[in-house]
């Protein structure tokens, strides 16, 4: 009886869940409604007294096309807030499930009020054949009318946020399966307000007497199988009782920045993506590259034509070094430039310095206080002037700015299939591990870095690592 008593109560819960989140999704469609409108009069208003939005600077001329207040009201304001809706709406600005980001949120609302600024724009130009009532309200009302939305959101999600404290709309999720849940995911539960984490359970028959206690809204498959007669007869158990359904792909649990949600026709797909660098980032990237190495080129050829003709002078030709290593995707081989800053012949004299490898603990070969080093190489090494060359080969795409270090091919071959990730971009001049102490790292620290790069990158990311070099090459001991 008792146990029947409780089941009804937790019933009762997930309806209130469930209004909980109705509610709130409703709400924000009346709020934005008012915000709208209350952007759209103060604009009026504003242009109607000659108020500039930057203060103590009078810009705008007085108003001479102004409708009157009521004119106003009816042919833009009301249109006006049914239209912004729309675009909201297509934007999936309400969705009922209020779990996002909120900086996503709002970045999908200041392009709302763009999209809305276009579409009246259009509307007078094409259909009205006129132009706006003015220009300055439509550009005040624009930016009035994102930043009250954005008031209005936030007040519907700090009320939000106090019912959750009050445990008014808060998820129950169980995760199932033979494997524990990712810790990520398990974080994230618990640092969610959105969730309350009931724990883990085995299999269906733990996840029945757990039932008994409590009705959890959502049922999470740590190991997923279609085959399996335990999974379906889990998915068959939460759809006849009205509980949510969802796994985590196993495979992909500990690395969800990676995974692309697509579709194969009508069919959901999991896409796993080696790295970020893909379609407009790739696109991006090449184009900085370009301009930027472009640029390097034309202002430091004068520094090409010194550092040359010291070289010549010492220990004379040729003032080139060609290195051959391992380009992107580990196929094929690219000629890496540098300027020379050993003796010649310094690769036949290698074998014998094999003994002072100072890189014991992998494929890689350095000898500290290398006696093969000239004079002005020494110079070259110490501010990476040596490097420089390599601009040739990241303006012809055959390396980047910035991504991990090239690699020689007799490395390689050494190399785990782990290690041989770092692959899926282009090497760079600079990269994470450079800036972070290279010399200094273990080669695995070194992999590690450099495959964080690749699974993280970000043009910001990028920015900051050639702010980073700057300082590393200017320091005591620059990036050796």
């Amino acid at each position: 009886m008792f146990a029947e008593v409780g089941f009804q109560v937790f019933r009762s819960t997930l309806i209130e869940v469930k209004r909980s989140e109705i509610f709130f999704g409703l709400l924000r469609i009346p709020m934005d409604a008012l915000a709208v409108c209350a952007a759209l009069l103060l604009s009026y208003r504003l242009r109607e007294a000659n108020i500039d939005l930057i203060p103590s600077v009078q810009l705008l001329e007085p108003a001479q096309s102004l409708p009157s207040l009521s004119y106003y009201l009816q042919s833009f304001v009301y249109p006006g807030i049914a239209t912004f809706l729309f675009v909201a709406a297509i934007l999936g600005l309400y969705s009922m499930r209020t779990t996002g980001s909120g900086w996503r949120e709002m970045g999908r609302i200041i392009v709302a009020s763009v999209l809305w600024a276009v579409l009246v724009m259009a509307w007078y130009f094409l259909v009205e054949r006129q132009l706006f009532y003015s220009r300055a309200l439509l550009v005040q009302a624009t930016m009035l009318l994102a930043i009250f939305v954005i008031l209005a959101r936030s007040a519907v999600v700090l009320l939000q946020r106090a019912c959750l404290r009050n445990g008014i709309g808060v998820r129950l999720v169980i995760s199932v399966g033979k494997q524990p849940i990712a810790s990520g995911a398990r974080e994230t539960l618990a640092r969610d307000m959105h969730y309350e984490y009931l724990g883990h359970v085995t299999d269906l028959m733990s996840l029945q007497k757990m039932q008994i206690r409590c009705l959890p809204d959502l049922v999470l498959q740590t190991d997923p199988n279609p085959l399996s007669a335990d999974t379906l007869a889990l998915i068959d158990h939460c759809r006849s009782h009205h509980i949510g359904y969802a796994f985590l792909p196993p495979v992909f649990a500990e690395v969800p920045h990676q995974l692309v949600v697509d579709r194969l026709g009508i069919l959901p797909m999991l896409r796993f993506q080696p790295t970020p660098i893909d379609g407009w980032g790739r696109v991006l990237k090449r184009l900085f590259d370009f301009l930027v190495s472009g640029t390097l080129l034309l202002i430091l050829s004068p520094l090409f034509l010194l550092i040359a003709l010291a070289i010549l002078l010492e220990s004379g030709w040729p003032v080139w070094f060609v290195s051959r290593r391992v380009g992107e995707y580990g196929r094929g081989m690219i000629s890496v430039l540098k300027f020379r800053s050993m003796i010649c012949g310094a690769e036949r004299k290698r074998e014998e310095l094999l003994v002072h490898n100072a890189r014991s603990d992998g494929p890689l070969f350095k000898v500290k206080d290398d006696p093969r080093v000239t004079r002005v190489g020494r110079i070259l090494r110490r501010f990476d002037l040596d490097e420089l060359p390599q601009l040739l080969n990241v303006f012809c795409g055959q390396m980047s700015l910035i991504g991990p270090r090239p690699h020689l091919p007799e490395e390689v071959d050494r190399y785990t299939l782990f290690q041989r990730r770092v692959f899926a971009v282009k090497p760079g001049m600079t990269g994470l591990s450079q800036v972070s102490g290279r010399s200094d790292l273990r080669f695995s620290e070194e992999v590690r870095l450099d495959l964080q790069y690749v699974e993280e990158w970000s043009p910001f990311l990028d920015l900051w690592i050639l702010w980073r070099t700057v300082g590393a090459v200017l320091g005591k001991n620059g990036m050796e």
